[in-house]
This record gives structure tokens, C-alpha cells and sequence, in this order.
């Protein structure tokens, strides 16, 4: 049998590997654009930084035993009748392959803003590893002393950690009224509060509209009176899906113009597989498909194609868009909804923020952990979490065991009967997940007693 994966990113290195398991005779051949399998996007800020200086730690994997991987190789157009794809492979000419079943893993790529003067000298986007290098190259050549960063995400927001630890004096322009609005407001604030700690310039609610150059300066202009000179900019205002291909060759377009895929992720076209930043997302929490383009939900992806490629019959569990940054000394992470987007979707949400050491105050060096929880009131159910704390205070994994829950659809007071570990240095008899879930509980039971009474 021939397997045919289009992309070797997360996706498409998953779904070769998860093949060559099930299967030591399959042919697996993957087609790659550039010359970097299985590299790490999320790897960039540090490689830039300097706190990972050699770029070969972000692709270090080259070669995978019986996989065939063609570098340099661009599908230009795929024929799902026939079963075969065009491909350019640059100075080897053109040539057509077929497949026996085929997944497109062509993943997402940056934004084009819609900023006049973009493309000027000393202006980047950063999703490749050929940006990286660029982005390296003007660093190392043109010194720039002052960057700005147009986005507030988490790309751009470890790119202002990254720049300011070599020493340049960044500012961070945004469109929301927080940065990293990703989490509620309040902890968007205490992230701002960082960065400016840090020597970063925060600039909210700005819409940059042009960049102009003038000899080695870059001019950025915007709404709400923005209006700076510097050396550099970076602009990160999001990603959406490399679904042209697909869309081509007949597959249908959905949420956020990610390709249409069921949960065994298949398309509608027969042996047409689809996985990644490419492909619409079950959420597991709100049971539909949406967007939500993150490493470790295209890694799974990539595996369930594969598995029904080959004859399976998995379905991809569900995402529930669990994410974590470090900026500075500040670990943040949510999983689940919102409280804003659980009300969008008619549930009833009650949040709490509760504050509480990371382990028993006696023991040196506790540091107190932010912890939001909502939920529903109406039945109890836990809708989501958010942590926030310091570098080393175990907020990720804190973090997991909220998503854990949430993929289970246990309630939050059923958090209180987890079986967690526990010993002075790094935890409290009941955790801190366990004592804000009991503050949830206890809150809603308050805000309920006092409603009858009115």
C-alpha cells in the first residue's frame, strides 16, 4: 500500500510514524516544501533569543527508517480521481506520484496584515524556519536596537522576551484591549505588567496601518495616536490554513477556511485524509468542529489519519484548546472556555479567581499561584480553567489536570476527590486545583443561597 503525506510538519511526521507502526510493509512517502522535517515552529523565540542558539536543535530529527522523505518537493495539485499528485520539485523538474490513500498535512501559515508597507526591508513574519533565519540574519547584520511587535499573542509575546533578552528595547502594539487575549482580561493585565516590568512598551487597543522606511528607520503608525520609529518589526497577528491545495481538488472549506474533515478525519473525496493546522478541529467540549490550530492537537490528528488510512477506525478524541506560555517569569495557561465563550454558548458560566501558595507556606520559597475556574452553575459541570503563576510553580501540569477533567466531564466538585500527590516542597494535602475548585463550589453555593433569599 502507498501512503502519500502531504506536509512534514507535526501532522504529516505523526501520520508516517503512527503508519510504519502499524504497518513495516507500507510505503510511506512524505513531500516535504522546504528542507526541514518535524522542525519545531514553537521553537523560533528561543532560537532567536540565543537561549537555543544552534537551529539544528529545532529539526534535529533528519531521517525516519522507512520513511521516504523528499525535500524540496511542493504538491502543485492533487487528482483525486486518478490518484496521483503533481509535484515540483524544484531543480528535478515536475513529476507525478500516486497514492493508495493520501493525507494533506499542509498545515497554516502566518497572516498577511492588512498594513501598508509590510514588506519593507526590516519588516518580518515569523512561521518558518526560513523566517528564522532571516529574522537571525538582520539581527546579527543590522543591530537593531529598537523593535516593535504588531500582535499580542503567544508568538509575539515570547518574541518580546526573546528580542529584550538580547538587549533590544521592544514595544508590543495590539488590537485588543489586553495582550494575550486568550485568557480573561484579568490575567491579559497581569501579563502586561510583566512586559512592562521587563522594559517593554505595551500599546492596546492600536490598529497599525502603515510602515515606512526612511534610510535605516522604520516608521509605525496607527490608530489611537500610535506613532514610533524603530529598526525592526515583527509582525504576528495570527495563522490561518494552507487549504488551497484541498480546496482544489474538491474538498470542502469550513470553519475559518480549514479544510472539512470528520473525526476520522477524513474528507469527503474517498482515501483523502486531512490533518492539522490545515483541518477543522472537533472540540470536545462544545461537540462541533471549529479552528484551533495548536502543535499538540496536529501531532494526534496525524496519527488517527494514518491509523484509518491503513484500514483503523479511530476517531479523533477532541481537542479542548489547552495552551501554556512563558513570558518572562510568568507561566500562563488555560484550557476549555472562557468565561465570555461559555455564555456565547448558552451555558450558564460562574468564574472564580482564587490565590493560594504552590506548596504548605512552611517549607521555602512558596510562591502563590492565580487560579480561575469556571463552570456551569446550573449543573456543576467544569467548563474550563486558567492558571497563572511564577516560572517553576508546576502551572502547566496544574493546567492538565483541569484538562483532564474537562475531557472526562466530571464537575468541579468532583475535582475534590482526584487522587493527587502531595509532600511540603511541592504541593498542599489538597492541591491548588483542588482548593480553587472548592472555592468555586463554595461561591456558587453562596451566590445561590443568597438569590433564594431575595
Amino acid at each position: 500500500m502507498r501512503l502519500l503525506i502531504i506536509g512534514g510538519s507535526d501532522a504529516g511526521i505523526s501520520a508516517a510514524l503512527r503508519a510504519r507502526e502499524l504497518d513495516r510493509n507500507v510505503k510511506v512517502t512524505v513531500l516535504l516544501a522546504d528542507d526541514f522535517p518535524n522542525y519545531s515552529i514553537c521553537g523560533l523565540p528561543f532560537f532567536l533569543s540565543g537561549e537555543t542558539p544552534d537551529w539544528h536543535s529545532l529539526a534535529h530529527r533528519t531521517e525516519f527508517e522507512g520513511i521516504d522523505i523528499r525535500r524540496g518537493h511542493r504538491a502543485t495539485r492533487i487528482h483525486a480521481a486518478s490518484k496521483t499528485v503533481d509535484v515540483d520539485a524544484g531543480m528535478a523538474g515536475s513529476l507525478t506520484l500516486p497514492f493508495d490513500k493520501l493525507v494533506i498535512g499542509t498545515g497554516a501559515g502566518p497572516m498577511e496584515p492588512p498594513i501598508d508597507g509590510w514588506r519593507s526591508i526590516g519588516v518580518f513574519l515569523l512561521h518558518t524556519m526560513h523566517d528564522s533565519f532571516a529574522v537571525h540574519d538582520y539581527l546579527e547584520n543590522a543591530k537593531p536596537r529598537r523593535a516593535i511587535i504588531v500582535g499580542a499573542g503567544y508568538i509575539g509575546l515570547e518574541m518580546a522576551d526573546a528580542l529584550t533578552h538580547r538587549g533590544i528595547e521592544v514595544t508590543v502594539a495590539c488590537r485588543p484591549a489586553t495582550v494575550l487575549s486568550t485568557v480573561d482580561a484579568e490575567f491579559g493585565r497581569a501579563v502586561a505588567d510583566e512586559l512592562q516590568h521587563h522594559g517593554v512598551k505595551v500599546c492596546t487597543s492600536v490598529e497599525v496601518h502603515r510602515i515606512t522606511r526612511d534610510g535605516d528607520h522604520l516608521h509605525v503608525s496607527g490608530s489611537n495616536h500610535f506613532d514610533q520609529d524603530c529598526e525592526m518589526v515583527l509582525i504576528a497577528v495570527g495563522v490561518k490554513p494552507n487549504a488551497a491545495l484541498g480546496a482544489e481538488a474538491g474538498l470542502d472549506i469550513g470553519a475559518k477556511g480549514a479544510l472539512v474533515v470528520n473525526r476520522k478525519m477524513e474528507s469527503k473525496l474517498p482515501d483523502i485524509y486531512v490533518a492539522g493546522d490545515c483541518a477543522e478541529t472537533f472540540h470536545r467540549l462544545l461537540s462541533r468542529n471549529t479552528y484551533l490550530p495548536l502543535g499538540t492537537t496536529a501531532h494526534k490528528q496525524g496519527r488517527v489519519a494514518a491509523e484509518n488510512a491503513l484500514g483503523g477506525n479511530r476517531g479523533f478524541a477532541g481537542s479542548l484548546g489547552t495552551q501554556v506560555v512563558k513570558i518572562f517569569n510568568l507561566v500562563i495557561a488555560r484550557t476549555g472556555l472562557r468565561h465570555d465563550e461559555a455564555a456565547r454558548e448558552s451555558f450558564d458560566p460562574f468564574t472564580t479567581e482564587s490565590t493560594m501558595n504552590d506548596h504548605k507556606a512552611y517549607y521555602p520559597g512558596a510562591t502563590p499561584l492565580h487560579v480561575r475556574v469556571t463552570g456551569d452553575i446550573r449543573t456543576g459541570r467544569l467548563l474550563g480553567a486558567q492558571i497563572m503563576g511564577a516560572w517553576g510553580t508546576e502551572v502547566s501540569k496544574r493546567l492538565d489536570v483541569f484538562a483532564t477533567a474537562l475531557f472526562h466531564e466530571i464537575t468541579v466538585d468532583q475535582i475534590s476527590d482526584l487522587d493527587l500527590s502531595y509532600t511540603p516542597p511541592v504541593s498542599s494535602p489538597w492541591d491548588p486545583v483542588q482548593m480553587a475548585s472548592q472555592a468555586w463550589c463554595a461561591s456558587v453555593n453562596a451566590f445561590t443561597t443568597e438569590k433564594e433569599h431575595v
